[in-house]
């Protein structure tokens, strides 16, 4: 199971409407917690998470299997416990699905692979920081049954280094992304680094989700006028941090948010708590935003924000154990990606990151210096650009 392995990291500023204290304790008298697998249990099920399956079924017969099924998965889950912010494990929205159909639906992401980082000593660090508290994060989506988490971990890095970039924060199209995106397949999975690709070669414009709302399955790409408002992507860049939980944290503080494409086959049964066993470094398969994280707690950890609704987790985060390379966070393959937007019809503050992936000649021509794999220019500019 693996959780964190690739990382995409996007500079970003964000308003929403969080309290600055939340709480990792999961209450045990929660219904979430206590059903234990019976009929009754399975009818109270029905009833909060709206089934509609008849009970003379063989719909019913396998839900209900799948449940009994998942409450016993929970009690080997929440053997491990240590601690009231231990993770806790038990009845949500996916209960009544098997593992597999699980994986399947929403376990879609694809990760790719990306050169370590060898940047620059990380100078003291703050002991917590959480992107939500500077008001640049939207609020958490739910994708519903559709494995579109790679599209949401990209259009929500785009919107919040736009709103760094000293825009009003908005909500853009997820949907718009997944029609158009030729390199993906929409409902049925894709590479974060695949659309960002493809937005940075096209140069097409991200809409707000008011002008292209989210349907939760691919359509028909509709193309908007070049004159119409939107926000592009100019330059992005890619790194691995094996081994550099101290530089990953400099690297979210410094530039912003981190897409994650994790482990998430756990995640089934997660109610809340800080994620310390139950995810390694083997598989890749879930989209998420990384937004900050806390060391001051009992249990140092990262707080990652999810596309799975506000009923699923912390509020539709989820929080991961600092150290020990919990979720595969360090391994190799863990990937970040700087991302940096700019909004093609206003004025805005540029960040230009080089970005060459071709071979390790191209990457040390582009950076102008050895012992790095990528050359950061800052670029302070407010230029009107129309296209």
């Amino acid at each position: 199971m693996r959780s964190f392995q690739c990382l995409l990291a996007v500079a970003l500023f964000v308003f929403n409407d969080f309290s600055s204290k939340r709480s990792l304790n999961v209450d045990a008298s929660d219904v979430h917690a206590t059903l234990n697998g019976s009929a009754l249990d399975f009818v109270v099920f029905k009833e909060q998470f709206g089934r509609t399956y008849d009970v003379d079924s063989e719909e019913f017969k396998r839900r209900y299997l799948n449940f009994k099924n998942a409450t016993q998965r929970h009690t080997h889950l929440n053997a491990f416990s240590t601690g009231s912010q231990s993770a806790k494990y038990g009845i949500n929205q996916f209960t009544d699905l098997s593992q597999k159909e699980f994986r399947e639906i929403y376990l879609r992401a694809l990760p790719e692979r990306a050169p370590s980082f060898s940047g620059w000593r990380t100078g003291r660090l703050p002991e917590k920081f959480d992107w939500r508290d500077k008001g640049v994060v939207a609020p958490v989506q739910d994708q519903l049954a559709c494995g579109s988490c790679w599209a949401f971990s990209v259009v929500g890095a785009v919107q919040s280094v736009h709103t760094i970039g000293g825009s009003q924060l908005e909500q853009l199209s997820v949907q718009q992304l997944m029609d158009c995106a030729s390199q993906n397949d929409g409902c049925n999975g894709g590479s974060p680094f695949g659309a960002l690709h493809w937005l940075q070669k096209t140069k097409m414009k991200l809409v707000t989700q008011s002008e292209y709302p989210y349907k939760a399955k691919a359509g028909i790409c509709h193309v908007f006028s070049q004159s119409h408002v939107g926000v592009a992507v100019k330059n992005f860049t890619a790194h691995s941090f094996s081994g550099q939980e101290e530089a990953l944290m400099a690297q979210l503080v410094e530039r912003g948010p981190l897409v994650a494409i994790v482990d998430a086959v756990s995640w089934q049964d997660y109610l809340g708590g800080v994620i310390q066993h139950h995810c390694s470094s083997q598989w890749a398969n879930h989209a998420v935003l990384i937004v900050g994280y806390d060391t001051t707690e009992s249990v140092p950890h990262w707080i990652v924000q999810n596309s799975w609704g506000t009923t699923w987790g912390n509020g539709g985060y989820v929080y991961i154990k600092i150290g020990g390379n919990i979720c595969g966070k360090f391994d190799p393959c863990l990937v970040y990606f700087f991302f940096f937007f700019i909004n093609l019809c206003v004025c805005v503050r540029v960040h230009t990151i080089f970005l060459r992936f071709l071979s390790p000649l191209s990457l040390f021509r582009d950076c102008g210096f050895r012992g790095c794999c990528f050359s950061l220019i800052t670029l302070t500019e407010k230029r009107r650009l129309y296209v």
